[in-house]
């Protein structure tokens, strides 16, 4: 009997419990699915994005032993101008995914359900948790040794470069000895966030071999703009793209992000999300 009646008394709370559920689960927070999961994950997680690395290091290798055979090659026809010829070669790379994998700081902003502020950033940056891209080291080290001058041009700020540095240096990455060879964004007045005056003033000193990024602004200041702008821009330049212009993949952020809603940040999230879909060239199901 004992057992009976406590059979049918756990049959009414498993009742009552399931029907309170629903109440429940209302009160509780939901992180809504954030746009960037599979991105960062494949950044982070996949073999194909380290693939991707070591063939993009691969053939810089190549290219460079191409460039220091050929006198008139510069990789910077914009800024590298008068009798370039007989200066002493150099490389450009950026930093931020395309020397440095940031993936554990996009994680983080996945899993908190946030996304980028500076202050979140540069505690990220001191706290040294970057991780060297696939082939990255290999291939500056294997410049330096050719007698090439690697520089970095990054958007990380002045006060955030003793950290990154002791980390590149605790990688490997070659620093450039007696030269400054870090040049961080507002290191100078007129160093802001196009990069096109820190290539300027290399390319006073330096024939500039070869250029690294992960965004079109590592190439060229005209990075901006529509989906249509930035394809002109990218169509002008393709020639440059696997010769001296070695892009390394980065789906997880960019100008190329911001292009469909035309970096107009003023927008709701809901605004740019709804862009962004209005972007897209879907298969017409038939």
């Amino acid at each position: 009997m004992r057992n009976g009646y406590l059979g049918r008394r756990a049959l009414v709370t498993a009742i009552g419990l399931a029907a309170a559920l629903p109440a429940l689960a209302a009160d509780l927070p939901t992180a809504m699915p954030d746009d960037n999961l599979n991105a960062v994950l494949w950044d982070q997680t996949s073999v194909e994005a380290k693939a991707n690395a070591l063939g993009a290091y691969a053939l810089a290798h190549y290219r460079l032993d191409e460039a220091l055979a050929d006198k008139s090659w510069t990789a910077a026809p914009a800024e590298q101008t008068g009798a370039f010829q007989d200066l002493p070669p150099a490389i450009i790379l950026d930093v931020d995914d395309t020397v440095l994998n940031t993936s554990p700081y996009q994680a983080w902003n996945v899993i908190n359900s946030t996304s980028f502020t500076p202050d979140s950033w540069n505690k990220y940056v001191n706290a040294e948790r970057d991780v060297a891209i696939p082939g990255a080291v290999e291939f500056t080290q294997y410049a330096a040794s050719k007698g090439v001058k690697v520089f970095y041009v990054t958007n990380r700020t002045a006060d955030e470069e003793k950290p990154t540095v002791e980390e590149m240096k605790r990688f490997g990455f070659p620093m450039g000895d007696n030269v400054d060879t870090f040049l961080s964004a507002k290191e100078q007045p007129d160093w802001g966030s196009a990069k096109g005056t820190r290539r300027a003033f290399i390319a006073k000193n330096y024939r500039i071999l070869l250029m690294f990024g992960d965004n079109l602004g590592d190439f060229t200041d005209d990075y901006k703009g529509t989906v249509e702008e930035r394809d002109k821009v990218f169509e002008a330049d393709a020639a440059h793209f696997g010769h001296d212009w070695i892009a390394i993949a980065n789906p997880t952020y960019g100008s190329f992000e911001s292009a469909p809603y035309h970096s107009d940040y003023k927008l709701s999230p809901e605004q740019q999300r709804q862009m962004k879909h209005d972007a897209l060239k879907p298969w017409d199901g038939k």
